[in-house]
This record gives C-alpha cells, sequence and structure tokens, in this order.
C-alpha cells in the first residue's frame, strides 16, 4: 500500500504583493494545516520542507515578464527532486503550499519520470500568457499561470526547465471547477484543453465529472495522473481566505465528491494545495476546512 507522505512547499513567490509592502500570506498555509493535525490525520510520513527564496520584487516592472521567475525556477527543481524520489518510492506525496507556481516543481518531477496527466481544480483558467494579454491582462504572477505553464506557454525559464517543456500535453489536463463566466474557457476550447465549469460540474452531478476524467487520466498512454487543488475552487461563502475570494464557486461537499473518485484512483501520483491565506482568516474556519477535507479524501488506515 502506498503511504502519505507530507511535504511543506511554503513558497509565495508566484502572488503579487496584495498591498504595497505586504507579502502574500498563503506560505503560511502549511503551518496552519499542521497546526489542525494533518501529518497524524493523514497517516503521513514526515517529508520536510523545502524552503523557498525570498520574497522581494526589488526594481521588476509590469513588461518585465514574471516576477521571481529565477527564483521560481530555482526552486521548482529543488521542489522536484523531493517529489520525484518519493514518487519514485511508491509514496504519494501531499504538498502543502504556498500559491500555485509550486505545480510547477511537481510537474518537471514527473517529467523526468514519463508522461503524467493533471487533474486541475481552481476556481480560474490560470492561462495567462504572453499571447492573449488583451484578455487575461499582463503577464507577471506565475500563479495565475499555472495551466499556460505546465503546457509550455509562457517565457521558456518557467515552461522549458531543463528542456523538458511541456511538462504536461493539451490533452493531458482536466481543468475542473472554474467560475461559468471564466475568460480562459473561450480559448481553452479552441486548444482542446478539457474544460468544467461550476455549472456544468452541478448540471452532470461532481461524481460523474470525476469519472469522464479518469476515462483518460488513469488509463495508457500516461503513466498516471496528479491533482493540484487551489482553494479558490471552493465559494468565498465558504473559504474567503484565498487573494481571488470570486463567487460562484463550488460548495465543500461539492468538492469533496469530485476529489473522492480521483484520489482513490491508483495511478493518481499526489496532490498540491495552494492559495490559502491565513492571513485571511482570523478565526481558522477556513485551516479546519482544508483539514478535514484532506483528512476525508486522503486519509490512510
Amino acid at each position: 500500500m502506498r503511504r502519505n507522505v507530507l511535504i511543506d512547499a511554503p513558497s509565495n513567490l508566484g502572488l503579487r504583493p496584495p498591498a504595497p509592502g505586504v507579502v502574500p500570506g498563503c506560505y503560511k498555509l502549511a503551518g496552519a494545516l499542521r497546526e489542525q493535525g494533518l501529518l497524524r490525520r493523514l497517516g503521513a510520513l514526515e517529508g520536510g520542507v523545502v524552503v523557498p527564496p525570498r520574497y522581494g520584487l526589488g526594481d521588476w516592472r509590469e513588461g518585465d515578464g514574471d516576477f521571481h521567475a529565477p527564483a521560481i525556477a530555482a526552486y521548482s527543481v529543488r521542489l522536484a527532486r523531493r517529489i520525484q524520489g518519493h514518487v519514485r518510492g511508491g509514496d504519494f506525496p501531499v504538498v502543502l503550499g504556498g500559491d500555485c507556481s509550486i505545480l510547477l516543481g511537481a510537474v518537471l518531477a514527473l517529467r523526468r519520470l514519463g508522461r503524467y496527466g493533471v487533474a486541475y481544480l481552481d476556481g480560474h483558467g490560470d492561462f495567462r500568457h504572453p499571447g492573449n494579454t488583451d484578455v487575461s491582462g499582463p503577464v507577471g504572477a506565475a500563479a495565475g499561470e499555472g495551466v499556460a505553464q505546465i503546457t509550455g506557454r509562457g517565457q521558456s525559464d518557467l515552461t522549458d526547465i531543463e528542456g523538458l517543456g511541456p511538462y504536461v500535453r493539451d490533452e493531458d489536463v482536466r481543468l475542473l471547477g472554474v467560475r461559468d463566466a471564466d475568460a480562459d474557457q473561450e480559448e481553452l476550447a479552441r486548444l482542446g484543453i478539457s474544460c468544467t465549469n461550476v455549472g456544468e460540474i452541478r448540471r452532470r452531478g461532481p461524481e460523474a465529472v470525476a469519472r469522464e476524467a479518469l476515462a483518460h487520466l488513469q488509463n495508457s498512454p500516461l503513466d498516471g495522473f496528479w491533482i493540484h487543488l487551489d482553494a479558490d475552487v471552493l465559494d468565498p461563502s465558504v473559504m474567503p481566505a484565498v487573494d481571488s475570494p470570486d463567487p460562484g464557486g463550488l460548495f465543500t461537499g461539492e468538492l469533496r465528491a469530485l476529489l473522492a473518485p480521483l484520489a482513490a484512483s491508483p495511478r493518481c501520483a499526489g496532490i498540491t494545495v495552494a492559495i490559502y491565506d491565513p492571513d485571511r482568516d482570523p478565526d481558522g474556519s477556513g485551516a479546519v476546512l482544508l483539514a478535514d477535507l484532506l483528512e476525508g479524501v486522503f486519509a490512510q488506515p
């Protein structure tokens, strides 16, 4: 039986400052979930911390590409090394962020090992890249460019680390839970990147949507798949402690029903959890929700 291993990846390098001179608080995500006893509740092994570089925009200006790009690339290599060792050894990494740029470390690790897909659970398309700035706005924050970057769109120092880009093929991404009005959906559909929004999940049922995603993700030619969970996939009525708490998200039971079949697949290689910000959660209820969700879906006896 595979063993859960808990790894902290507390990087906030991919997010813009929430206010001048303030660093994004999502780097506290891992600590907040560990305070909920997540290591014990998942029956997990201790995987340690991959310490990120310091946050600081320096003299970066709009138009300079992604800020922190060299630091994110170097961090991704270090995180990939940690994740790769555990996946190769048969463990199931539960990687606690941080922002969504930590996914680069996971997909780099998997790309070294073979061909893997990604189930990307997020309230947004995260498809900003230099070719669509008229729709999505300027590039800069890697956390809002995740699907674009893992499929090879964006600056090469992030999308082609070690010459291995794209880390994931377009047809091997399943984007689940975006808001119904998300502007990226038109381009994603044109490119053949599967994207299922909240309205469709509710019409068809989360279990059915998960089964359809699994029909591709757990079968050859893929060697397996990874789950990326951004807390903003949840509606702000239940999870307001994120940088973009847009209305119209999934509710907790819907997310659990979507996650459970994915997590149960023997072809699932691990999960990254991102964007929850304890600084925006004074009573800690968001940490309780996420810890309960992860225990309910990923705990081992």
